[in-house]
């Protein structure tokens, strides 16, 4: 026997209270709260299923954990060199980015193993039609393939019940918002519907050790939708980011069970599809070849692999009281920290100035072996003079206007130097970012 029994959940955070509330208490939000039926079991414990007995570390059988590779390097990378049997994957990107694309082409990869086992594409946005227009555009035509347009998640398990579990290598599901289940009340893309859609897929692939992607929406705010539990319910998070109306993808971990979360995937947007980039450095130094004020190359470190990109700085007198800090691909409060450091250790009237600070190509570098780069590139276009021919820089810089020792410096210089580059500005060389100023721009 079965009871239903009515909750209100939020909208926003997934908290459930016993009746309805204007604002939610846990996260501040009004008129979140949607009234749900939830059907509670009232058997007694003893006809439920018998409890699992827990096991000595030495009775557990190893597993050899053996990776699928997808044949798209850039992913296999972030994935830490493959899919693990079982796991539960959550692309996550803004609406456009390509994520779509990039599971088409994962799943039109697979399709072409030599293998028995096929790879199934379930979307709840799209037709079939719509599908193979798709497919046939990134020049997919593998009968091994698999396409089915569900949103109802019973249905979908019913139907993979319905064969052997070993005929599938990889299921992906697009999009994990647009799926609902009859056990729960509320409309797909609920806090409610998302959480149990997710949880009995993520039953269904640990049972079968059949590996699940599941691509996710962003809100406005840039985080995934749905309640916060979905990250913590799946293996891997990555997020597929970039310029949306640039050609550079950067496929980044922010989670994962079963690799790293430092490496960088990078993907190029072509008509084509997604074509993984081999050479990171020469895609975001394109176009630089003159020696114009305010342009510095630097050497970062993206996951195990030194990418070199180009900061560009913009520095005019202002027309406001307080003066303008722009910054896109950087902290902007590390913008802040680093023309507070000229102003107070170089001796530059940054007040009276406007600072814009940008990453070309569309990257975004969170490390802080760029603040070197940031403040060569502030001091060349202040003194509107450029850094000498062939010159890479990398570095921390201190509150003291010390330039701190960079992680992997060999490697940094390595590929600088295999791009042409002559001259590396770090700590090795100077120890204080005024040394390096004056001896830049003379």
């Amino acid at each position: 026997m079965a009871k239903p029994k009515t909750l209100f959940v939020c909208q926003q955070c997934g908290v459930e209270f016993p009746k309805w509330l204007g604002r939610c208490s846990e996260c501040g939000e009004w008129n979140s709260l949607v009234e749900v039926s939830r059907v509670t079991s009232t058997r007694p414990l003893s006809t439920q299923a018998p409890l699992a007995k827990p096991q000595k570390f030495s009775q557990i059988k190893s597993v050899k954990r053996i990776r699928l590779k997808t044949g798209i390097v850039e992913l296999d990378r972030v994935l830490g060199g493959g899919i693990i049997p079982g796991s539960v994957v959550l692309l996550a990107g803004e609406p456009g980015i390509g994520k779509s694309t990039l599971m088409l082409q994962l799943a039109g990869s697979l399709s072409q193993k030599k293998s028995k086992a096929q790879t199934w594409y379930v979307s709840g946005e799209e037709s079939l039609q719509q599908t193979k227009i798709r497919a046939e555009r990134l020049g997919i035509k593998s009968d091994n393939l698999l396409f089915l347009a569900e949103a109802d998640v019973d249905r979908i398990i019913e139907t993979f019940n319905q064969g052997k579990d070993s005929s599938r290598l990889l299921v992906i599901i697009d999009s994990v918002q647009t799926l609902f289940t009859a056990r729960l009340s509320g409309v797909a893309g609920s806090v409610g519907q998302v959480r149990e859609s997710t949880a009995l897929l993520l039953k269904y692939a640990k049972q079968t050790n059949v590996p699940l992607f599941l691509v996710g929406h962003v809100t406005k705010e840039g985080a995934i939708a749905g309640p916060k539990i979905l990250e913590h319910m799946v293996d891997t998070v990555v997020y597929f980011e970039g310029e949306k109306f640039g050609s550079v993808r950067l496929l980044r971990a922010t989670k994962n069970r079963f690799g790293p979360t430092d490496e960088v995937g990078i993907f190029e947007m072509t008509d084509k599809g997604l074509v993984g980039v081999t050479n990171p450095s020469k895609l975001f130094l394109k176009g630089r070849g003159w020696q114009v004020p305010g342009s510095v190359a630097v050497a970062t470190i993206e996951g195990t692999r030194s990418v070199l990109v180009e900061i560009q700085a913009l520095v005019v007198p202002t027309q406001l009281s307080v003066p303008r800090r722009v910054s896109q691909g950087i902290d902007y409060h590390r913008l802040l920290l680093i023309s507070a450091v000229l102003s107070r250790r170089l001796g530059l009237p940054m007040a009276g100035f406007d600072i814009y600070v940008k990453i070309t190509s569309g990257l975004r570098i969170e490390e802080p072996a760029a603040d070197l780069g940031v403040a060569l590139a502030i001091i060349s276009s202040f003194k509107n003079k450029p850094m000498p021919a062939k010159t890479i820089c990398f570095g921390e810089v201190g509150l003291l206007g010390e330039i701190r020792e960079a992680s992997q410096a060999n490697q940094r210089v390595k590929e600088a130097k295999r791009l042409g580059f002559e001259t590396v500005i770090s700590s090795a060389n100077f120890h204080f970012l005024g040394q390096a100023a004056k001896a830049l721009f003379r």
